[in-house]
């Protein structure tokens, strides 16, 4: 670094052949004495060894000579001052450098060094050669030592010793040495001193090489200054980079920064946030130093999906180690690039071959990924993959049990950060992303398979379509933790919201500790082996009574689900089997399998039908197995609806002859007419005597179950025959009246009295 040549500093003083009015007797400063006219000085045109030069008698005890120009002076520069002088006749003084610290206020600044040591003469005739360097810093080599303070200097000698020598003085010689402290100072090695050119033409990559493996030797970082430069292949720097030039390169080729790997360096290096974010995440699957990319709490606009396995040039591959997207925001900027795709196809669906459309017309322009939809299409249904020679598409899961011929529609929306070109890929995670859709933008689209994806403290806001989406088995495993779910569609009546939060094909998925507004569905989940712990989500709007739509829709009939310490608001949890190519029951396990454990369901202006715990069968013989309703409270804030659960039998009903181990106990309800409970324990008072004793269960047993097991019946007090008391056993009968809802009690004789019923909607065995 030179800045008389990099900032057109002028540095050395005029020389003394110009005449002598600029160099001073006195400090140099503005009215000081010069020589201008001196006795004692004067300008020799000819000396033999300095041309000419400047003859000074010395008559003061300290002779000073300086210029009155002042010389500027910077923070982090270095200055030399250079003069020669020679003794001709009369006695040998000493001789030093000697130079006044001027502040931007023209002022001197004080306490600072102004004088070096003093050196004598020892012979006439002798060049003597002063050096002295000025600098800020306190380094080796420094002799006047300045700091920030001074903005220039009055450059000079003084003249020490006896007085009445001649002297003559070369002109000043005053450089810019700071590049003598580089290696001290600026700890960088410049491509451009390696042979690199940075006219963004000529391929600088051997350039490149060189400087990094001299940085890397030396300790150094490498300096990439102002230019543009052409990489015409995969560069991978091993020292740390600065970048005041940027690099072109072409897509196919990538750039490892191994010592700078995150969005910062990749912006800078790339001259854009958003081709800094693509060249980065290209990186992060092609080299194994950093297993974390860090967008630096950056925003980037994104004008474009990004296809991670394309850009990344790993499409269709495996890959299955972990690695981490981190800490920063993703913009979706309007624009064509996010129209969705929309074909409209007829093809044709056998129940035989679940996973499989075939015959599909124009299958060449249905793109992977893209939402299938159409008569009997269970909901979230999506395009794994195509075979456009044999005319067939593979789905994510069976879209039910309507086959034949008929058109679908397949629309694919657009995600800013698309998984699904790779083959396979295993423990992903995005931490502290913000994907700001604004309404643009769906925001991530899950790869077709792998395994533990993680998704924690992501915040999505509003997702034009979906938030995350699954389109195959990627989603095993997945873990969504603390993560925000905002819906593009806030003031949208709920029956005409068609967004969704999250669909999962797979098993083993955790959602927890998450908040969604106002979805069509939060979750639409298949699969079984789920944890749902502390997730907040409410789907209301201000219609009063309204519709309200399913928050978490689960298609799997056996679920192994626990659910737990959820706030469910205007919205209810649907258990459906919309998916089964053949949904009737054929000895297989049934609806069941779910833990629903100490949440809060609330509701405000529900339709009075609405309930919290939906139970949808589309096929025949279904029943209840296994499940547990407990610690739950259910209230409404306005109104009251006619149950907190129920059957939804628009395609068929359960059979209630065969509920298993289903436990509904220690629930609160608030505005809900018809509690559940299972089993449930009534009091029955029989004034008039009878030897039969109809004890009704009524609407209170869960899910409209039958009275199908009496585990116990407890007089609540003396049972008379007339004045009499008697003690005599009762039996039960079960499932008795039109709605198999009632009781029994027979007596041997005809008695009167009160007893309470223990009844059961279920075998507990």
């Amino acid at each position: 670094m030179n800045k008389a040549i990099t900032d057109g500093l002028v540095l050395r003083p005029t020389p003394f052949s110009a005449g002598l009015s600029l160099w001073s007797s006195g400090d140099g400063t503005p009215g000081s004495t010069s020589y201008d006219g001196a006795a004692n000085a004067a300008f020799v045109a000819a000396d033999q060894d300095f041309g000419g030069c400047l003859e000074l008698i010395k008559t003061a005890n300290t002779q000073r000579l300086r210029y009155m120009v002042q010389t500027p002076f910077q923070p982090g520069m270095y200055l030399q001052l250079t003069v020669r002088l020679k003794v001709v006749s009369g006695a040998l003084p000493g001789a030093r450098v000697s130079c006044l610290p001027i502040n931007a206020g023209g002022s001197v600044v004080p306490g600072l060094p102004w004088v070096t040591d003093s050196v004598a003469f020892s012979s006439y005739g002798e060049v003597l050669t002063l050096r002295a360097i000025i600098g800020s810093g306190a380094r080796q080599g420094v002799d006047l030592v300045w700091g920030t303070a001074p903005v220039a200097a009055h450059v000079g000698i003084d003249l020490t010793g006896a007085n009445g020598g001649v002297v003559r003085i070369d002109d000043f010689v005053v450089e810019d040495v700071t590049d003598v402290f580089h290696r001290k100072l600026m700890p960088w090695v410049d491509v451009r001193d390696h042979g690199a050119l940075g006219d963004g033409t000529t391929n600088d990559l051997s350039a490149f090489a060189a400087a990094d493996a001299v940085a890397v030797a030396a300790g150094q970082s490498v300096l990439i200054s102002a230019g543009v430069y052409r990489l015409n292949g995969n560069f991978t720097f091993s020292a740390p980079v600065m970048f005041e030039g940027t690099i072109v390169m072409p897509a196919a080729n990538r750039l490892a920064l191994t010592r700078n790997f995150d969005l910062e360096s990749y912006a800078a290096a790339f001259g854009s946030e958003t081709e800094g974010l693509k060249r980065g995440l290209q990186a992060l699957f092609h080299f194994s130093d950093h297993v974390s990319f860090d967008l630096n709490g950056r925003s980037v606009n994104v004008t474009e999906p990004i296809p991670v396995a394309e850009n990344a040039g790993v499409a269709g591959a495996s890959f299955v180690q972990r690695r981490v997207l981190d800490n920063g925001q993703l913009v979706a900027v309007a624009g064509p690039a996010w129209a969705p795709g929309v074909v409209t196809s007829q093809a044709t669906y056998a129940t035989s071959s679940p996973y499989q459309l075939s015959g599909v017309a124009n299958v060449a322009n249905i793109e992977v990924g893209a939402l299938v939809t159409g008569t009997g299409v269970a909901r979230e249904t999506y395009v794994r993959s195509k075979n456009v020679a044999a005319g067939t598409v593979e789905l994510s899961l069976p879209p039910g049990a309507q086959g034949g011929t008929r058109t679908y529609t397949f629309t694919r929306f657009r995600y800013l950060l698309d998984f699904s070109g790779f083959g396979r890929l295993d423990r992903f995670e995005m931490t502290n992303v913000e994907f700001l859709c604004n309404s643009t933008a769906s925001a991530i689209m899950l790869p077709p398979s792998g395994i533990t994806t993680r998704i924690h403290g992501c915040s999505f806001d509003r997702p034009k379509d979906r938030a995350i989406t699954s389109i195959g088995t990627g989603c095993q495993g997945l873990m969504v933790d603390e993560c925000n779910f905002l819906s593009s569609e806030m003031p949208v009546a709920v029956q005409d919201r068609s967004s969704v939060g999250i669909n999962v094909n797979a098993n083993d998925v955790k959602i927890r500790d998450n908040r969604a507004v106002r979805f069509r569905h939060f979750v639409v989940i298949h699969g079984s082996g789920h944890m749902f712990v502390g997730n907040h989500w409410f789907q209301g709007d201000g219609a009063q009574p309204g519709v309200r739509t399913a928050g978490v829709v689960m298609t799997g009939i056996n679920v192994k689900t626990l659910f737990t310490g959820n706030y469910v608001d205007n919205s209810f949890l649907e258990l459906t089997n919309e998916r089964e190519p053949d949904p009737d029951w054929n000895n297989q396990f049934s609806f069941g399998g779910i833990t629903i454990t100490g949440n809060i369901f609330t509701t405000i202006g529900a339709m009075s039908s609405f309930a919290w715990i939906v139970v949808t069968p589309r096929g025949s013989g279904h029943y209840l197995q296994g499940v547990s309703i407990t610690g739950n409270t259910f209230r409404t804030m306005s109104g009251n609806i006619d149950r907190a659960e129920k059957v939804d039998t628009t395609w068929a009903d359960l059979n209630y002859t065969r509920f298993r181990n289903v436990t509904v106990h220690g629930n609160n309800f608030n505005g809900v007419t018809a509690g559940c409970y299972n089993p449930v324990t009534v009091r029955h008072d029989q004034n008039s005597a009878a030897s039969a004793w109809t004890v009704e269960a009524g609407t209170n047993l869960a899910f409209g179950g039958h009275a199908r097991v009496v585990t116990g019946v407890v007089p609540g007090g003396p049972v008379l025959q007339g004045a009499t008391q008697r003690y005599d056993m009762p039996w039960v009968q079960t499932e008795q009246g039109s709605s198999k809802q009632n009781v029994l009690v027979r007596w041997p004789v005809a008695v009167t009295g009160t007893v309470w019923v223990t009844v059961r909607a279920d075998n507990p065995v």
